[in-house]
């Protein structure tokens, strides 16, 4: 799974706003400049979060855009099918874009791609901004941990 552009900087804003939760607005300027969003697209984006009812904007000099729910309200799960549509890895697998695939019937390695599929879907939908918000930042070192990699594409 590789989540698009749309998806990572909706989530960097919105994280953004889970931070200043209950203390007021943040302008689009800021949360473009502080999570490195270009301004332009991070205003289509703002503006689509605001349709789904996640984030409120603010008018006026010290306006700008606030969580218009709590962060236990929204997951990872939601943004992410929202702006990418699947979370599934292969579309023979997928509820809400299914495709049949010719090998259906005798494919061997279906099952795990199925199992991925409901693994991130758990994990997704479990994952509250306000949950994710208080867990621990990922170190370089986890990512590049001897155990977890095994070659190349991880």
């Amino acid at each position: 799974m590789k989540l698009s552009r749309k998806s990572d900087y909706a989530l960097r804003a919105l994280f953004t706003l889970v931070e200043n939760y209950g203390r007021g607005p943040i302008s689009i300027r800021e949360i473009a400049e502080r999570n490195d969003i270009p301004r332009r697209f991070l205003e289509q984006i703002m503006l689509d979060m605001k349709s789904r009812k996640w984030v409120e904007s603010i008018a006026g000099r010290d306006g700008g855009f606030i969580l218009a729910k709590s962060p236990d309200e929204i997951t990872m799960g939601q943004v992410v099918r929202h702006f990418d549509g699947i979370l599934a890895p292969i579309s023979c697998v997928s509820t809400s874009h299914y495709e049949p695939c010719s090998q259906e019937g005798v494919c061997r390695f279906r099952r795990v791609l199925l199992d991925i599929r409901n693994y991130v879907s758990r994990l997704m939908d479990d994952a509250t901004l306000s949950r994710v918000f208080t867990g621990a930042i990922v170190r370089r070192e986890e990512v590049f941990s001897p155990d977890m990699v095994y070659g190349e594409g991880i």
